[in-house]
């Protein structure tokens, strides 16, 4: 179903797409196929509603959000097992990705009452000068499959604390956990108009919301290549944009590192969600005079790993998206050991018995790994992780810069001054330190070079939800 001006609905055309559980190859749900007429609608129930939603008090949209986060919080069991059988992740996940969106809602609920203005002391005796910070309008949100709650909340919260309308665009892969929010929004109440759900054509609806000048920000996560189309075509409305994109993260362990731990981390990076997210490690460089003894515990703690329907107790890897990754992972595989790769684990799609139905791939590590390889240069978003050596600290520096992207980075070290050192010299918008899993509510989320424009959480991500508005007032003295 589609959600248009506070209503649940059929798309206009009457299509339908189903929802595959990429673990089973079954149908989970048929949904509505929205298109162009439903969106236009949805733009415009959403220009209706902004005047009186951006004229509510904070402390009133705060309220809505906290709503809607105990309704889903209520539901997290259900909406766990939904969103496992929509895209595979484990259930455990799904419940760390559940916990993780209404920690937006929360976060967004109180900065809803921090967006301050500002004074500012004037230049001659008669004048007054003011900043206020309003909403920027009308807001379309783009969200990807890999984290299918935790990206809407990320976006719809800041842009409704900010006093914004929004038209949200789910994957077509994963829209029954945007119905379920949605579900709840409507159930806070939510006013008619402010929140609206168009899943369907990405051609169709994305294309309806660049053309109309009526949404004036546009907030997208998703590939590099997709995120560049949107940014030439928001400037013929002067758009704003908030871009996450593509990443190719370093994961960098130096020989005084607690090796145990690094190894713990790299697979706790690597093959969360089976290394379908954007942050997850890429590149392993392991400094050469620990790299062998690296790579042995590695490989062994992957080795353990469980891979299967995310549903079934004790499952750590689900099932890759569909076949399309697939066969990237496995081209990756290929072309590493074509040029010398030595594959310590995995490597093949799985395909006996249980595996049969599904998009399995075996969790992989790659010992020897060289930057003429594709694992090197592109990002296999799979549960495949190579390991590189370096010799130096600025080897390492530099082996981890050489790419076009830069949304995240580890390091692992004992070292407290090369903690900063390194830190301060790697282009990524995030660096996890001795820390696998950065990402937190309250921090802010986003890239460097061609990995976005922006940032998601914390303090900083109500900012593009906003414009700045200037007052100069003439007084009589």
């Amino acid at each position: 179903m589609l959600y248009i001006n506070g209503e649940w609905r059929e798309a206009a055309s009457g299509k339908t797409m189903d929802v595959i559980n990429p673990a089973t190859g079954e149908v989970v749900a048929t949904v509505a196929k929205g298109g162009k007429e439903d969106t236009q609608a949805a733009i415009d129930a959403a220009q209706a509603a902004f005047p009186s939603w951006s004229r509510l008090t904070a402390k009133e949209r705060s309220a809505y959000l906290r709503k809607t986060a105990d309704i889903l919080r209520s539901r997290t069991e259900e909406i766990a097992q939904l969103i496992t059988r929509e895209m595979g992740k484990p259930l455990a996940e799904a419940r760390g990705e559940i916990g993780l969106a209404l920690d937006y809602l929360d976060w967004y609920a109180e900065e809803a009452k921090r967006i301050y203005g500002d004074t500012i002391p004037a230049s001659t005796p008669s004048k007054r000068l003011i900043v206020l910070r309003q909403p920027v309008g009308v807001v379309g949100a783009i969200t990807p499959w890999n984290f299918p709650i935790a990206m809407i909340t990320r976006k719809l919260a800041p842009a409704l604390a900010a006093g914004c309308t929004i038209i949200l665009k789910a994957a077509s892969a994963t829209p029954l956990a945007a119905i379920e929010v949605f579900k709840a929004l409507h159930e806070a109440g939510v006013p008619k108009g402010v929140a609206n759900l168009v899943n369907g054509s990405a051609s169709e609806v994305v294309g309806t919301m660049m053309a109309s000048p009526v949404v004036r920000k546009i907030t997208f996560t998703g590939s590099t290549e997709v995120g560049k189309e949107l940014v030439r075509q928001a400037a013929d409305t002067m758009k704003k944009v908030s871009m996450e994109l593509g990443g190719h993260a370093p994961f960098l362990v130096f020989e005084d590192a607690d090796l145990e731990k690094a190894a713990e981390g790299a697979v706790a990076s690597k093959f969360r969600n089976a290394g379908q997210t954007c942050v997850c490690t890429n590149r392993i460089y392991v400094q050469k005079s620990v790299a062998d003894r690296f790579a042995e515990i590695m490989a062994e703690k992957v080795k353990q790993l469980v891979v299967g329907n995310g549903l079934e107790n004790g499952v750590n890897v689900g099932p890759m998206i569909d076949e399309a990754a697939l066969q990237k992972a496995q081209e990756h595989v290929d072309d590493a050991v074509a040029k010398g790769a030595k594959l310590l684990c995995g490597g093949t799609r799985l395909t006996e018995g249980e595996y049969a139905k599904g998009t399995f791939f075996a969790p992989t590590v790659l010992a020897n790994a060289t930057h003429e390889m594709k694992i090197a240069n592109e990002e296999t978003f799979g549960p495949v992780a190579p390991i590189f050596t370096f010799e130096t600290e600025e080897e390492a520096i530099a082996c981890a810069n050489n790419t076009a992207y830069g949304l995240a980075a580890y390091i692992y070290t004992r070292d407290g001054s090369r903690m900063f050192r390194v830190a301060e010299r790697l282009d990524y918008g995030i660096v996890g330190i001795n820390d696998p899993m950065p990402t937190v509510a309250q921090a802010p989320f986003g890239g460097v070079k061609e990995s976005g424009i922006g940032r998601e959480g914390g303090k900083y991500g109500i900012e593009d939800y906003l414009d700045y508005k200037f007052l100069s007032l003439q007084l009589e003295m």
